[in-house]
């Protein structure tokens, strides 16, 4: 019985390092799940103004968490820094990745510059 035990864990032994052996030979092919998403392109950010006295600053919260009390605390910034520009809070409508084109529309329109609140 001694006997059989033995040789039953040598042949369990060497099973394993001809497996292990084998196994770092063996190659697979796996896919991108993600498959290939066309290419992003590339938009440059807009030209800072030289200075933003007599300028509308639009302060836009996208509802993320703590960005409306982060706007206005900056607001007040520039309340008491650069007191000749005009500030406006706005909220976008819809949650952070949908299109607002009417909030985008009016600051086009009126706005000299923007700041967003979107998060981490």
């Amino acid at each position: 019985m001694k006997m059989t035990c033995k040789h039953l864990l040598a042949g369990v032994a060497l099973f394993l390092v001809i497996a292990a052996a084998t196994a770092q030979d063996a190659k697979i092919a796996v896919l991108n799940p993600r498959g290939n998403p066309p290419p992003t392109p590339l938009i440059p950010m807009a030209a800072r103004p030289s200075s933003l006295d007599g300028k509308t600053v639009y302060f836009v919260d996208i509802k993320y968490e703590g960005g409306a009390s982060l706007l206005r605390a900056i607001m007040d910034w520039f309340t008491k820094n650069i007191p000749t520009a005009k500030l406006v809070f706005r909220e976008k409508a819809g949650s952070y990745d949908q299109e607002d084109a009417k909030l985008w529309s009016e600051i086009r329109e009126k706005g000299d510059a923007v700041i967003m609140a979107v998060g981490h």
